[in-house]
C-alpha cells in the first residue's frame, strides 16, 4: 500500500476502531439470553475488532491498488470520502453489531453501551462528512477510543 494513503487511512482506522462498536442504535445490549463476564466479553470483543481490522486493512490496500495512487502524494478529499463510505463507514458498523450482539456483562450495560453509543454517534457523523473519519479529524472517536480502551477493548480502542 502506498505510503502517505496508509498513513492517512492507518490514522482513519485507529480512530474508527474503538468505533469497532459502530452500528445501529436500535440494536440492544439486552437482547443475549445469556451474560458473558466482563472478561468473555473483553476477549470475543478484542477478537471481533482484530478480525475487522484486517479486513479494514486489506480492503484499504485493495482500494489503493485499484486505483493506483500514489506513494508520494496524499489522496484527494473526494477518494478520502470514498474510502471512509466504501470501507470505513460499512465495516465499522459491521464490528459494532457484532459487540453489541455479543450483550453486555451483567453490571456493565451501561458502560458498554455508552461505549457503542458514542461509535454509532461518530459513524452517523461520517455518513455526513466521511473525511471526518480520516486521521485525527474526529474527537468523537478519540473519546470513544478511550472509552474502550480503559473498558479492556485495548484492541477496539487502539490509536497509532
Amino acid at each position: 500500500m502506498n505510503k502517505p494513503l496508509l498513513a492517512l487511512l492507518a490514522g482513519a482506522l485507529a480512530i474508527a476502531l474503538s468505533a469497532a462498536g459502530c452500528g445501529s442504535s436500535d440494536d440492544s445490549s439486552s437482547e443475549s439470553t445469556t451474560s458473558l463476564t466482563k472478561v468473555e466479553f473483553v476477549k470475543e470483543g478484542n477478537a471481533i475488532c482484530t478480525k475487522g481490522n484486517a479486513k479494514i486493512n486489506s480492503e484499504f490496500e485493495a482500494f489503493s491498488k485499484d486505483r493506483n495512487l500514489s506513494e508520494t502524494k496524499a489522496p484527494s478529499k473526494a477518494v478520502q470520502e470514498e474510502a471512509s463510505e466504501e470501507i470505513l463507514i460499512p465495516l465499522i458498523s459491521s464490528q459494532v453489531e457484532e459487540l453489541r450482539a455479543l450483550g453486555a456483562p451483567e453490571g456493565d450495560e451501561g458502560e458498554v453501551d455508552e461505549i457503542l453509543t458514542g461509535a454509532e454517534e461518530a459513524i452517523e457523523e461520517g455518513e455526513e462528512d466521511p473525511v471526518s473519519l480520516i486521521g485525527s479529524n474526529s474527537p468523537k472517536f478519540k473519546e470513544v477510543n478511550k472509552l474502550a480502551r480503559e473498558y479492556g477493548l485495548t484492541v477496539c480502542g487502539e490509536e497509532e
